[in-house]
């Protein structure tokens, strides 16, 4: 008499990654800012018109071409970091007419900080804009979270629902899978260890034509991708906003020129903290004597955008 004997396969099927979402601007905050907060990152399709993507190029091609490839940082890990064929160039509102007056006044930008910022701190500003020129075999960027330099908010993670950051990366020229398009960990904001940047094969490239916008949280794990074309430099701007009772990356105010600080609205001054900041229950920061610093100054500026 035989036995026959069943053997049972067990077969391990990986959950599939969560999708990155795009949307339109037309869509509006309500719906953007919904995405954002459930998925930790959202593509706004024609964040920029193709005019004033074209303009921006225009005013900074020639100062991007006189930069070297490869970090200035002292550290090496920081060199690493920043990409070895890479360009980073700051002090954009100096460099752009068009970044500085109309990015910086850009009405759904404003509409979206007021939303995540205002009950919470208060107040915002711009923490940097720096234009990250991806060239040809550049590696991926380790993965990493924009609030891990305000080391209190990996400490607590996803434990607030408070923002320290938001990041609007703004394409200047497609941002495709093979040319280093920005890598981002969908629902990594709401991960219990936010020292936890999880691993390249949980991440998804924003896809992006140039004037697109990929907004993400400061929780969210996320890198440059891979350049792995022979000719293409891929190109965007890291324009980072955050609560103002934070130190920015950019010293704005020894930067940019007072003569075209003058230039700019009230709105686009204070984003580049040339006025005072006054965060929930506080009698303001950045003044003299509890006095609006650009008073002080006797500082000019434009109109107000209607």
């Amino acid at each position: 008499m035989s036995t026959t004997q069943t053997q049972t396969v067990t077969t391990t099927v990986e959950a599939p990654k969560p999708k990155l979402r795009y949307l339109h601007i037309s869509d509006g905050k309500d719906a953007i800012l919904k995405v954002m907060q459930e998925d930790g990152g959202v593509v706004i399709r024609e964040f920029l018109t193709a005019e004033q993507t074209r303009q921006i190029n225009r005013d900074i091609d020639a100062v991007i071409d006189k930069i070297v490839d490869g970090g200035k940082h002292a550290d090496s890990k920081m060199r690493d970091f920043h990409g070895l064929v890479t360009k980073r160039m700051t002090n954009l509102p100096t460099h752009s007419k068009t970044f500085r007056d109309e990015v910086l006044n850009h009405k759904l930008l404003h509409e979206i900080c007021e939303d995540i910022f205002r009950a919470d701190s208060g107040d915002y500003w711009m923490n940097t804009a720096q234009v990250i020129d991806i060239g040809p075999g550049n590696v991926a960027q380790p993965l990493h979270r924009d609030q891990m330099q305000y080391a209190v908010f990996s400490d607590v993670g996803s434990k607030t629902k408070h923002e320290a950051t938001i990041n609007f990366f703004v394409a200047l020229t497609e941002f495709t899978d093979e040319n280093g398009a920005t890598r981002i960990i969908p629902g990594s904001h709401i991960w219990p260890d936010h020292r936890d940047y999880g691993t390249q094969e949980q991440t998804i490239p924003a896809l992006m034509h140039a004037g697109d916008v990929t907004l993400f949280s400061g929780k969210t794990s996320h890198g440059g991708g891979a350049n792995r074309t022979k000719d293409f430099r891929r190109r965007g701007i890291a324009l980072s906003m955050q609560a103002s009772y934070l130190t920015p990356e950019e010293a704005y105010p020894f930067i940019v020129p007072r003569e075209i600080v003058e230039t700019m609205t009230p709105l686009a001054q204070r984003m580049i903290a040339w006025r005072s900041q006054y965060p929930v229950d506080s009698g303001g920061l950045w003044q003299s004597d509890y006095c609006e610093i650009a008073d002080v100054l006797g500082l000019k500026a434009a109109p107000p955008v209607a």
